[in-house]
């Protein structure tokens, strides 16, 4: 008698399971039959005439949109331009993005661009658009109003922390050519290297200034300037962080399938020997510059000094799809080698200088931060 009750309830649940399975997968067969007929009823009924295909893209980016805000939907002629981005030379404002309440929010202007030489920070939101609101909008939709022929301008309106007026900016679009990285000798051979992205000359460029200050220059300390960097590659996440670090974790990324989870760890080496490393970061600092100073924070490498980080702790990945377009798709979160997270947390700096003031720019001779840090390592 047991074991037939026990048949009967395995048997019960089972076709419990399957049936709901089953009303699941009808339930998402109505809404597609729903969608077909919303759309039918715009083509018919809208007071304007609409380009179908456009809405289509549109739903898309809206569907990937409502999961975070770094998912989006690529056609092929933005997926074309982003594979030219991480190879470093496009064209544009120079800006990364993201969109926030409806609004586009500004990760990071990129160094020497139109963007940041025009004054726009990490953190405005841009609310206008020419004369377009962007409220509304989605992202790929906002990107798209930003595009146009090398050479025209561009009024953007924006809205920043602690400002009560908007700000409105004119800015030239150019071609977007990305010296990831620039390095000098300061004062008392302090090496000071800037590195503004991570694409995929970043790590090699990164190496080859460590070697030239370390073979010509007598460099006791090392300055890394992570300051409005926007991110990029992973890979080069990893391998930069490895040059300072002699062991252990570097990051750890955690998916849906527990199969994909991934860690990295440092090889034995580093190439400063371990002289004094002193991170900056500020709120324009993001993903892959995050994972940087994250690791070396928590291997107690470096001294981070600046302000608490973005906060963006997910990874993204690029499926190519049929139409030669592709979806960006967030796959996964990573971790820091203490376990945290830094999603909508950042990284906090040991040292905290904050950045204030309209007239402040990434290296000059102004900038408080690296004022203090060079005084910070002369003692």
């Amino acid at each position: 008698m047991k074991h037939k009750l026990l048949v009967i309830f395995f048997s019960f649940n089972f076709f419990f399971i399957f049936n709901s399975s089953i009303s699941s997968e009808i339930d998402v067969y109505k809404k597609i039959d729903l969608f077909g007929e919303v759309l039918e009823k715009i083509n018919e009924e809208y007071v304007d005439e609409i380009n179908q295909s456009e809405s289509m893209d549109s739903a898309i980016n809206g569907l990937l949109q409502s999961l975070d805000p770094y998912s989006a939907y690529m056609s092929p002629e933005i997926f074309n331009e982003m594979q030219t981005e991480t190879s470093g030379e496009f064209g544009g404002l120079g800006i990364e993005v993201s969109m926030e309440s409806g609004v586009v929010k500004v990760i990071s202007p990129i160094d020497d661009t139109p963007a940041s030489r025009a004054g726009i920070k990490a953190g405005d939101y841009i609310v206008k658009i020419e004369d377009t609101q962007v409220q509304g909008k989605s992202l790929s939709e906002a990107v798209d109003l930003m595009r146009g022929p090398i050479g025209s301008a561009i009024e953007l309106t924006v809205r920043r922390r602690g400002v009560k007026k908007a700000l409105t900016f004119n800015i030239k679009r150019e071609i977007i050519k990305i010296q990831s990285v620039k390095s000098e000798l300061l004062e008392n051979n302090i090496g000071y290297i800037r590195l503004t992205s991570f694409n995929e000359n970043s790590s090699e460029q990164i190496l080859n200034k460590i070697e030239v200050l370390e073979k010509n220059q007598n460099v006791n300390s090392y300055i890394l300037d992570l300051r409005n960097n926007p991110g990029g590659l992973l890979s080069q996440a990893i391998k930069i962080s490895d040059f300072f670090l002699d062991n252990g974790e570097i990051v750890s990324t955690k998916s849906r399938k527990a199969s994909e989870n991934r860690k990295w760890f440092a090889k034995k080496g580093d190439i400063t020997n371990g002289k004094t490393l002193v991170v900056l970061i500020n709120y324009g600092s993001a993903s892959a510059a995050e994972i940087v100073a994250g690791a070396l924070k928590d291997h107690k490498r470096a001294i981070i000094l600046g302000e608490n980080s973005y906060g963006k702790g997910s990874v993204q990945s690029i499926i190519p799809l049929k139409n030669k377009g592709a979806i960006r798709l967030t796959v996964a979160k990573y971790y820091l080698p203490s376990g945290k997270s830094i999603s909508e947390v950042g990284v906090s700096p040991d040292i905290e200088i904050n950045e204030k003031g309209e007239e402040f720019r990434i290296k000059t001779e102004t900038d408080n931060q690296l004022n203090y840090t060079i005084k910070l390592l002369n003692g």
